[in-house]
């Protein structure tokens, strides 16, 4: 059985910001996402190894083209059999299905191991979202677990309560990672206009990641993600609230200080990680935050 969560183990992926630290703390077993710089494929953590997120980041901004890839059926039934053998039900909280091919890959792994455990409980919660937006709700997840409440009513909450309400606003610096990727919705209208264009970022109420509006410079930038915390946000300083950079720690710390100015709440500042780096690329900065709805 879970040492922390009796008859429970929860999983989370590295897609979600989530580092081993926050894992230990929050009883999480981590899913590392791979993706592949410089020809070697690398699984963030895996079996303890350290990472080098500025390392990283500073490779892409020398030029390196990184890409990601998914985990097949057979690495995710390496990750969950050992739970169930040990009587464990699982709940995988994981970040957006409609940003990844991946899930194709864990359903046929699930489909096995129902197969093998028949009295087993794999459930796995779509939280429609990414880096530090999902990583507040794995947060809020784990506080429900450790008082206790049950699988099924982790689930409820977890849908009706918690994914709908967190929102993501953030903003890139260098377009040509989104424009290679494919992965951001209306991308293309930035691409190419005027210099120092940024674009305006969110994820709906679907889980897909959108520009949806644009600023020149950072300061305007920032202004919009302002705009969007003064009008969506909701007792934010009553549940998780992270800063998100890919190396732009000192906009970041700029970001925290006027949070805590202008709303009284105190943001917790991460990098993203570095397989959702791979496309926005270095200079990215964003805010995750509870709020009455998801977009404007």
């Amino acid at each position: 059985m879970s040492e922390r969560y009796p008859g429970l183990t929860l999983f989370a992926d590295t897609d979600c910001d989530i580092t081993p630290e926050m894992a230990q703390a929050w009883g999480y077993a981590l899913i590392p996402m791979p993706y592949t710089l410089d020809g070697t494929e690398v699984f963030p953590y895996k079996d303890g190894a350290p990472l080098d997120i500025q390392a990283f980041y500073k490779r892409l901004r020398e030029g390196a083209t990184p890409k990601t890839s998914g985990l097949s059926p057979a690495d995710y039934i390496s990750l969950f059999e050992p739970a169930l053998k040990r009587g464990d039900d699982i709940l995988y909280p994981h970040f957006s299905a409609r940003l990844s091919s991946t899930f194709n890959a864990m359903r046929i792994a699930i489909e096995t191991l129902q197969d093998r455990y028949p009295d087993r409980q794999i459930v796995t919660l779509d939280t429609g979202a990414i880096t530090g937006m999902a990583l507040c709700i794995l947060e809020e997840i784990a506080h429900l677990a450790a008082v206790g409440t049950t699988l099924a009513e982790i689930v409820r909450i977890a849908r009706e309560e918690l994914i709908p309400h967190f929102s993501f606003y953030a903003y890139a610096t260098d377009l040509q990672f989104f424009r290679r990727s494919g992965r951001l919705s209306g991308i293309s209208a930035f691409v190419g206009g005027a210099l120092g264009v940024r674009p305006i970022i969110s994820i709906d109420d679907e889980g897909h990641m959108g520009a949806v509006d644009k600023a020149v410079g950072t300061r305007a930038a920032l202004a919009k993600i302002h705009r969007a915390m003064s009008t969506l946000g909701e007792d934010m300083g009553q549940h998780p609230l992270y800063i998100v950079h890919s190396d732009a720690r000192q906009e970041a710390e700029e970001l925290a200080a006027a949070i805590q100015e202008r709303y009284g709440a105190t943001a917790k500042i991460i990098w993203v990680n570095p397989t959702a780096g791979v496309h926005c690329g270095p200079g990215c900065l964003g805010v995750a935050f509870h709020a009455r709805r998801r977009s404007l």
